[in-house]
């Protein structure tokens, strides 16, 4: 029964380092780029979009398809960092465990 309580305590522990590293990543931000940067999009760990930048010099009216592209690179680009992150930053507390659909 002792053993039942320590692990208890050790996972209710496991539970708030958890919580408090995915509290800690909405704060931690990736940038994603495309076009040698003229298209910048900013993300949270939470994978909110926070900013897009795009260089006036790349917004072409009669080339709207190009710079849709553009933004979609940077914005695949920065999901790919914030999974890496999150990865990264989680991954010590499902060390060893294969949970599908976890991040």
């Amino acid at each position: 029964m002792r053993n039942m309580s320590q692990m208890m305590k050790q996972v209710k522990k496991m539970q708030q380092e958890m919580a408090k590293a995915q509290q800690e990543l909405e704060k931690k931000e990736v940038v994603g780029t495309a076009g040698g940067g003229v298209v910048k999009v900013t993300m949270n760990g939470h994978k909110q979009l926070l900013n897009v930048e795009i260089a006036p010099d790349v917004v072409d009216p009669d080339d709207v398809e190009m710079l849709q592209d553009l933004i979609t690179a940077a914005f695949n680009e920065a999901m790919k960092k914030v999974d890496e992150m999150v990865a990264k930053d989680l991954g010590k507390f499902t060390a060893g465990l294969n949970i599908p659909g976890l991040f």
